[in-house]
């Protein structure tokens, strides 16, 4: 049987960061927990202060099968290079000739996100763009 996976990302501003990747994905904000209609509503009744409530964001897959997203604040920022990266997959499904206009496009609109474009990859048949995310977190566009 398969574990259940949430992927964790340190991050300077966590909603920020998780809005970024909700777009990038295609996720929504996670819910508040039952009984409450909004976060505020159910951050009030966990006595979490007000100068506290962006310490953390999440975000699901709204068709609930990719692994849930965390966003931890956490107070010293990114210092090297990912040993782990997401990757964004744009093309796929995609004629082999479509691909490259497809990354490229999906690539554009996640700079206009916030993302910056590092540089194109073509190796062994396949295209990607290597880029950083708003707090400078390694993932490409396939």
């Amino acid at each position: 049987m398969a574990v259940k996976i949430q992927v964790t990302f340190d991050a300077a501003h966590p909603p920020t960061l998780g809005a970024f990747w909700a777009l990038a994905l295609g996720y929504v904000e996670d819910s508040p927990p039952p009984g409450y209609a909004t976060w505020d509503e159910a951050l009030d009744a966990m006595g979490v202060p007000l100068d506290q409530r962006d310490t953390a964001y999440a975000v699901v897959d709204p068709d609930g099968v990719g692994p849930r997203l965390w966003f931890q604040k956490v107070p010293e920022p990114k210092s090297a290079k990912n040993r782990v990266h997401l990757d964004v997959n744009a093309a796929a499904g995609l004629p082999r000739e479509d691909r490259p206009a497809a990354v490229r496009a999906r690539a554009a609109e996640l700079e206009a996100a916030g993302a910056t474009r590092v540089r194109e990859q073509e190796e062994n048949g396949g295209f990607w763009i290597v880029m950083l995310d708003p707090e400078g977190n390694e993932f490409c566009v396939q």
